[in-house]
């Protein structure tokens, strides 16, 4: 992983980088840094990197070929291109793009690719630069335009100062690559975006028109009609054509015993083994490709975790440590990474509540100022998963946050990896994901519970399961408004905007450790098994809560051997944390957030 910036102006422009993002960017790429500029006809650019050590030899960016060409790569190749064990991803990329002329060729290279990137490629035949996010946008890269000296910003990570408003930086959105001629760009003193659209099988590859670029900029569909291959097939869209397709479960049990009761037909035994095998794959594609030496399958001689999972003790996150369990090497520990959000301080009981017997407010909190529901739930998953290889080393992380400890990690760190994201949602979310990361916290030893800092550089996120499985409560809804065609374009919708919403704002949040997050159920080969299948084989929401949705996964959890945590309700990071109670609890999700606003 990387964090890679790229300032192009024109020559005779004395423009210079914010050193405040360098700093945030070398953050996210603590082993090597390295910047370099280039000069045309009119132009320059000026790329700098900043690498996380991930796959073979460490490979200072910028890379600059023979030819002159410069690739800042921030991704992961975990399959379509060939890359040895001992080797860089980076670098075989760069030779692959270096090989390639026209369009098309450059555009077939980044098709193949399988697994998150962002990229920024100085094409030197023709003066040309290149950049875009995958498909999903797993990678975060923001861009930025000053029309008053027409500089042009591309970077992982922005940062915003004191007094800012509306934030002028975007998101590069995930809709495909875009090229800008060089020469052009020198003589008309603004940014021409030619936009190569990820083919989406029919959907609009250009949604918002030019709209989606940054002010004073002005974005075209190339002419030749070319677009990037896309890396998934189409989602299913097929609906039931006899209520016995969609069959009507009565029970009034809510709880595991659901699962097992089904009746044998609707236990979907085919379609569980191949999600074990895709999403297992997945996993091991993510906790395999690691800078352990000259062998992969070679584990840190200290045995200490290399990989850690963001762990609630929910269904993603136990399916994923479950998993991780499969392929991570037997004498090397796992990290469980559970953040608590400390609760506040109860109310005292007042005479006539003790003379009716009423239970002391306290009581829910017996237990600890930290035990969140995510704890318990945390804590339940964690003898799930000693029961399943209790020879493991699982060390289960309490990372605790007090409203002090909140305040000073937004202000310092966290209000800037958002932008430009600046809701209510976006800072618990935000701010929940950043401090899980760190993980700085305690772990159980000796009756006692010890500083314990993870060592782990790769994340494992469930993010993408509530999005393709019917995951959450709006699910619900639109199923009972709308049926199953309301469900299927609720889903669709969900997958076109993770990138926006979601996915951006992770990678930054996590990469500002020094971490790299990964997203398994984002892996090409499982996003296309869960499109092939008709939504009532994911999802039955007939079912009640903690059964139906997600069905096929709560399925594969058992099959995998894990209990309770297959038949947990879904609960948001920023409830199962407690981060929103410390706020204001009249604040809407969707509200813009004054607390990211520098005083």
């Amino acid at each position: 992983m990387c964090g890679i910036f790229c300032l192009l102006t024109p020559s005779a422009s004395r423009f210079e980088p914010d050193q405040t993002i360098q700093e945030h960017l070398q953050r996210r790429g603590p082993d090597v840094s390295r910047s370099l500029a280039v000069s045309g006809s009119g132009f320059r650019c000026l790329f700098s990197a900043h690498v996380l050590h991930m796959r073979g030899p460490l490979t200072p960016q910028p890379l600059r070929d023979d030819a002159g060409n410069v690739l800042e790569w921030n991704g992961e190749i975990f399959g379509g291109l060939p890359v040895a064990p001992e080797e860089n991803d980076a670098a075989v990329l760069s030779r692959r793009l270096s090989s390639r002329g026209g369009p098309s060729e450059i555009l077939s290279v980044l098709s193949a690719v399988r697994g998150p990137w962002a990229f920024v490629y100085y094409q030197k035949d023709g003066d040309y630069l290149w950049f875009g996010r995958d498909y999903f946008g797993r990678r975060s890269l923001l861009w930025r335009f000053d029309a008053e000296v027409a500089a042009l910003t591309l970077t992982s990570v922005a940062g915003r100062s004191s007094g800012d408003g509306r934030s002028a930086w975007q998101e590069v959105p995930a809709v495909g690559v875009y090229r800008i001629d060089l020469k052009a760009f020198a003589e008309a003193g603004s940014a021409t975006f030619e936009m190569f659209p990820w083919a989406r099988g029919g959907a609009d590859p250009f949604p918002g028109g030019a709209g989606i670029v940054p002010d004073g900029c002005t974005a075209v569909m190339n002419q030749s009609g070319l677009a990037l291959a896309s890396p998934v097939c189409p989602l299913n869209t097929s609906i039931p054509n006899a209520l016995n397709e969609a069959e009507d479960h009565s029970t009034s049990d809510q709880r595991v015993e659901n699962l097992e009761a089904l009746p044998a037909g609707r236990r979907r035994t085919e379609e569980v083994s191949r999600l074990v095998g895709v999403l297992s794959e997945a996993v091991r594609r993510r906790v395999r490709s690691l800078p352990f030496g000259e062998r992969e399958d070679s584990p840190p001689s200290d045995g200490r975790a290399s990989v850690a999972v963001l762990f609630s003790g929910g269904l993603d996150s136990m399916v994923l440590a479950a998993l991780a369990d499969r392929h991570v090497p037997a004498g090397q520990e796992i990290d469980l990474l559970n953040v608590a959000f400390k609760l506040p301080e109860p109310k005292k009981q007042n005479e006539s509540e003790r003379k009716r017997g009423k239970e002391p407010a306290a009581a829910s909190q017996a237990r600890g100022p930290f035990d969140v529901p995510d704890r318990v739930t945390g804590k339940a998953g964690l003898r799930e998963l000693l029961e399943l290889n209790p020879e493991r080393r699982w060390n289960f992380v309490e990372i605790n946050v007090t409203r002090e400890e909140l305040q000073r990690g937004r202000e310092e760190r966290v209000r800037h990896l958002l932008q430009p994201l600046d809701t209510v949602l976006d800072d618990s979310i935000g701010c929940a994901v950043w401090f899980a990361a760190g993980g700085a916290g305690f772990v159980a030893g000796g009756g006692d519970l010890k500083p314990f800092a993870s060592s782990a550089k790769v994340i494992l996120t469930g993010i993408g399961a509530d999005e393709q499985l019917a995951g959450y409560a709006r699910h619900r809804v639109r199923f009972q408004a709308s049926g199953h065609e309301g469900l299927i374009r609720e889903l669709a919708m969900e997958l076109g905007r993770i990138s926006s919403r979601n996915l951006g704002r992770d990678d930054r949040a996590i990469g500002d450790h020094g971490k790299e997050a990964r997203f398994p159920f984002l892996d090409e080969d499982v996003v296309s098994y869960l499109n092939s299948l008709p939504v009532w084989e994911k999802a039955d929401l007939s079912l009640p809560r903690g059964v139906g949705e997600k069905l096929l996964l709560r399925l594969t959890a058992r099959r995998l051997g894990l209990g309770q945590s297959a038949a947990l309700p879904k609960r948001a990071m920023q409830f199962g944390s407690r981060i929103a109670k410390m706020e204001d609890r009249r604040e809407k999700a969707s509200d813009k957030c004054a607390r990211l606003v520098a005083r």
